[in-house]
């Protein structure tokens, strides 16, 4: 038995030799083929009669570190998303152009703000007046410019959309389908192995488009879900992105919860057990380069096309409004009175008060909103000025009821003023309790007239002929893209000299600056407060200042932006390569290390062949004994 048991042995151990050979040879072979993770023979010892045993090869072992694997796949996703966050910041600063140079917005608005003030120097002269009217519309232009760019991009994020969509696709079916060919096959077989390669590496292309989180069960079968619990691959099942493109994107495409409101590409994802989700409703999808794509879209291009747009109100405003301070009403209870006949829809009333309980200053804004469908206007938690929408020809009584509804708390009471106040006279006062005072109230009123007899005049309008009032309407606001809108006003381009003549009963005499002094003012001196959705400031402490100063601020926080931005994709780059390299050194083939394995198996195998030949040559002397 002795013997047999010996020659079992040395025979066990060539097969498991042979087993290791063909692995080694395998890993080599295969040392540059993408995704390929290097195995290892798994042997175990069986126990032959009474004395020594056999070597068995189980299968084989794939030398992975699953830990560093499922880092690499989350910053494989942050790479993704910052890589495209990187890119289409990088081109929108191309949008902008570098400053001081000529083509952008901030020399545009100089060469403007300079031809006001050479029209003043210049005493009205008509060479002056071409200059500054051209100088408009160069700045029109330019805004109009800045607009189309914004929104090439946001059409460029949107066609990536779907393309990354179906990548994501492919990869979760070709995933489901693998997990299909795994069924029934154990984690250790040699075919298993090559499967799971397969699979590791459709998990890792997937990574790069959304955040996973993968988990094996029992019978090999991968469960990919987003980090948010949406289950992206089951047991031979996948889920879908579907893509509906709304293709070239304007600025008043923006997306809204309600498909039938919505003017961008609708991202849903169909689950395995067939329903539907919303992909930016649910928040699917954190990271990854579709996550990056869907923030592009609908936030950080959507905000910037905001700050332009609020450019070009505020700046349209600044030049056509007059504003009027509210006429003393003595108290108690004390307050203001203001006219409100004339005003156009979007004009509004400010009102400034202090609750004396905290001794806080608060706003209030009254915006003229004649369609009742866009009623009542959306607040920020705090925010300050509150915006109250009104239908300023509704009669006093309705405006006073309805503001008291809404301002209930504020301490503020609204009536219409009495005789001989005209019927289109507002009055605000505090309510009598001590609990608020009043401090000051104005309206403001969009100028029409280029010879009103004012220094206002409507130097830029919406498209050429209609006057920008900031007018809000069940469909969105006046201001949503009107940088793509904007013009120098018909009546203007064809008389140039109402850059200076404001009144015709009597004429403006010659040489009089000041139209053009007010306009100057306006564009450089005079403080404006910008909405938060611009990204500057809050709800409770907008940011204000100038035109100028507004520009100067927004293109600073964009090029920040994008500086930071393109340090976190080198960043990412530089996880992302860290960690590949440490996958790699456990994970890879290294050649080295296999022609070691080599000789030690040429060596084992030797002398497993020197035990079967001395095995033999005794068994042969025994034979030959018991003749």
């Amino acid at each position: 038995m002795g013997l047999s048991s010996a020659l079992a042995s040395a025979m066990s151990g060539l097969r498991a030799n042979q087993a290791a050979l063909s692995i080694v040879s395998s890993n080599v072979a295969n040392s540059q083929t993408p995704g390929y993770v290097v195995q290892t023979p798994n042997q175990i010892e069986v126990t032959t009669g009474d004395f020594g045993s056999t070597a068995m090869t189980t299968g084989v072992s794939r030398e992975l570190d699953s830990y560093v694997l499922n880092q690499l796949r989350t910053e494989t996703g942050g790479s993704g998303y910052a890589d495209q966050m990187a890119n289409i910041l990088k081109q929108l600063q191309s949008v902008y152009g570098t400053p001081g140079n000529s083509g952008t917005l901030e020399t545009a608005l100089n060469k403007f703000t300079t031809a006001l003030q050479a029209l003043s120097t210049s005493a009205g002269a008509s060479s002056a007046q071409t200059v500054a009217l051209g100088a408009a519309q160069a700045l029109a232009q330019q805004l109009n410019v800045t607009t189309k760019g914004i929104q090439s991009l946001r059409s460029n994020v949107e066609q990536d959309l779907g393309t990354s969509a179906q990548q994501a696709n492919a990869s979760m079916q070709q995933i489901a389908d693998i997990n299909t060919k795994l069924q029934g096959l154990s984690a250790n077989d040699p075919s298993a192995a090559t499967l799971m390669d397969q699979r590791d590496q459709a998990i890792n292309t997937l990574s790069k488009y959304v955040d996973v989180r993968v988990t094996t069960d029992g019978s090999n079968q991968a469960n990919i879900y987003t980090t948010t619990g949406i289950q992206l691959v089951g047991a031979g099942l996948a889920s879908q992105f579907t893509f509906a493109s709304a293709g070239a994107l304007s600025a008043t495409s923006l997306y809204d919860m309600d498909p039938a409101k919505s003017g961008v590409g609708a991202l849903n994802i169909r689950l395995p057990n067939g329903s539907q989700v919303d992909v930016v409703a649910n928040n699917v999808v954190s990271s990854g380069q579709i996550a990056a794509d869907l923030k592009l879209r609908d936030q950080t291009l959507v905000q910037a096309q905001n700050q332009i747009d609020q450019l070009a109100a505020t700046m349209s405003s600044a030049l056509s409004d007059k504003t009027t301070a509210g006429s003393t009403v003595s108290g108690p209870p004390a307050g203001f009175d203001m006219d409100l006949a004339g005003a156009a829809p979007g004009n509004t009333v400010n009102i400034t008060y202090t609750d004396t309980t905290t001794n806080t200053q608060r706003q209030v804004t009254l915006v003229n909103v004649t369609d009742p469908a866009a009623l009542p206007l959306q607040n920020a938690t705090n925010a300050n000025p509150m915006r109250i929408g009104v239908n300023f020809s509704g009669g006093m009584g309705a405006i006073a009821s309805a503001l008291n509804t809404a301002l209930s708390g504020s301490h503020l009471s609204f009536s219409a003023a009495p005789s001989p106040a005209t019927a289109t006279t507002l009055r605000v006062t505090d309510d009598n309790t001590g609990l608020a005072k009043v401090n000051s109230s104005s309206i403001s009123k969009t100028i029409s007239s280029l010879t009103s007899g004012n220094p206002q005049l409507a130097v830029f309008t919406d498209g050429g002929q209609a006057l920008y009032t900031g007018a809000i309407t069940a469909s969105g606001s006046q201001m949503t893209g009107l940088a793509g809108r904007i013009a120098v006003n018909t009546q203007l381009v064809s008389d140039p000299t109402r850059l200076s003549v404001y009144n015709t009963s009597p004429v403006t005499p010659a040489g009089d600056t000041t139209r053009s002094d007010y306009l100057y003012s306006q564009l450089t001196n005079a403080v404006f407060s910008y909405s938060p959705t611009t990204g500057l400031g809050s709800a409770n402490q907008p940011f204000t200042g100038s035109v100028s100063n507004y520009l100067q601020q927004f293109l600073s926080i964009q090029g920040n932006a994008a500086t930071q931005a393109t340090q976190l994709q080198q960043g990412q780059s530089v996880v992302v390569s860290t960690l590949q390299a440490k996958f790699n050194s456990t994970s890879s083939v290294n050649l080295d290390s296999e022609m070691s394995n080599l000789i030690q198996l040429q060596n084992a195998y030797a002398a497993n062949a020197h035990v079967m030949s001395v095995v033999q040559s005794m068994m042969n002397t025994l034979i030959q004994a018991q003749v």
